[in-house]
């Protein structure tokens, strides 16, 4: 069973400042949240710690890039085993332009978001993956023709 971390309000505030803005100073979080600096930075110590905040990172814009596709590839497989399993997961992991990967329930077993240039830098990366991983049934893709809603900030309310 998954340990759920307990969050206070201010807690909640100060992940939610921190999931707007990671380059806040913790003075001007604990200035907005109604503590001193050093309460502040002991709660987002006690956050990290109990793994709540995982990482803080810069989020890129991939059309600035020159990254104007998203690619949902839809893998099948008859292979279950540890050891394919193994070249698997090495494999997307290899290839930067996956940049999430899920294992499914249902008739899909693994759904990849892949960010390209365009459908020739799919096929490319496509290329790659079966290439290195032997076994897949069926890989299919769909391309995202309008991107509706992104978010990186989660409710943590909803966690009470």
């Amino acid at each position: 069973m998954k340990r759920t971390v307990k969050l206070d309000p201010i807690d909640e505030r100060i992940l939610g400042l921190l999931q707007q803005d990671a380059t806040l100073t913790v003075q001007q979080i604990g200035d907005s949240v109604g503590l001193s600096a050093t309460p502040c930075w002991r709660r987002i110590k006690a956050l990290e710690a109990a793994g709540v905040i995982d990482r803080r990172v810069a989020i890129l814009n991939p059309a600035a890039l020159g990254l104007h596709g998203t690619a949902f590839v839809f893998v099948r497989t008859n292979q279950h085993e540890a050891g394919w399993l193994e070249r698997f997961s090495r494999a997307i992991l290899e290839l930067p332009e996956i940049v999430e990967c899920h294992r499914l329930s249902g008739n899909i077993d693994y759904l990849l978001k892949c960010i390209v240039r365009d459908i020739e830098h799919y096929d490319d990366v496509y290329k790659r993956l079966i290439a290195r991983v032997p076994g897949l049934v069926d890989v299919s893709a769909s391309f995202s023709m309008e991107r509706m809603k992104q978010v990186t900030q989660l409710d943590v309310t909803t966690a009470r």
